[in-house]
């Protein structure tokens, strides 16, 4: 399944224009990817303070909105993953501690999933698996698995987002990075699209790279472009 955006600034969108995750971030999703890892009562104490982190207000871009475009992607796309529920809990938790001055978010929130993942019975396998999903999203090597390779994708899968919902993002991560002068944060941030962009391919998996990889590279030149 290739996915398209409908144009609307939010994305994906089925063929008849529905949004693929009816329950976005609600808890009947939480509760139905615990249901398939074979916990039968998750958490609402654990929901209702992690959905409290997506919502702090120092948090323009690795919000709410964030996480529900993530998990709506994974599902549009639907590229072959060996165990998709865990897919799915490790991007609930890839952004639940978010601090733009460290650097270690992805270690905290990587220790925050196996908390609640060894309190609710996982066993120690699914526990690493799960520890390795949210670290890869530092996007500082290869993914180690197919599964690696569809949660990254997922996470960039806004690189190749609509132009709308592209200029959206980049203003939303201007806004986390504000307290940074204008000229150090076009330095760094052309460095980082620039990287992005210098990728023989920005997606891994087959169904990533054809749902997104044409328009990420058009929407990356041109912002490299306004960054000049």
């Amino acid at each position: 399944m290739t996915g398209q955006s409908d144009g609307s600034g939010r994305f994906p969108a089925s063929a008849n224009g529905d949004l693929e995750v009816p329950d976005g971030v609600g808890f009947a999703a939480w509760e139905r990817v615990w249901a398939e890892l074979g916990v039968s009562c998750a958490s609402r104490e654990t929901y209702e303070e992690l959905i409290r982190h997506y919502c702090e207000p120092h948090r323009a871009y690795h919000n709410r909105q964030h996480l529900e475009e993530c998990l709506q992607v994974r599902r549009f796309v639907n590229a072959a993953c060996q165990a998709p529920a865990e897919v799915d809990l490790a991007l609930w938790f890839h952004d639940a501690i978010y601090e733009p001055l460290r650097s270690d978010n992805e270690l905290r929130s990587a220790q925050w999933l196996d908390d609640v993942a060894r309190n609710s019975g996982l066993g120690d396998e699914t526990r690493r698996r799960l520890y390795d999903l949210v670290m890869v999203t530092r996007h500082d090597g290869a993914p180690a698995s197919a599964d690696e390779a569809v949660l990254v994708d997922t996470d960039l899968a806004i690189l190749g987002a609509s132009f709308e919902r592209f200029e959206e993002y980049d203003q939303q991560v201007r806004r986390e990075y504000q307290y940074v002068p204008q000229f150090v944060y076009r330095r760094k941030r052309r460095q980082v699209l620039e990287g992005f962009l210098a990728r023989g391919r920005i997606y891994t998996t087959a169904p990533y790279f054809d749902a997104f990889e044409q328009q990420a590279r058009v929407n990356l030149a041109r912002a490299i472009d306004r960054l000049d």
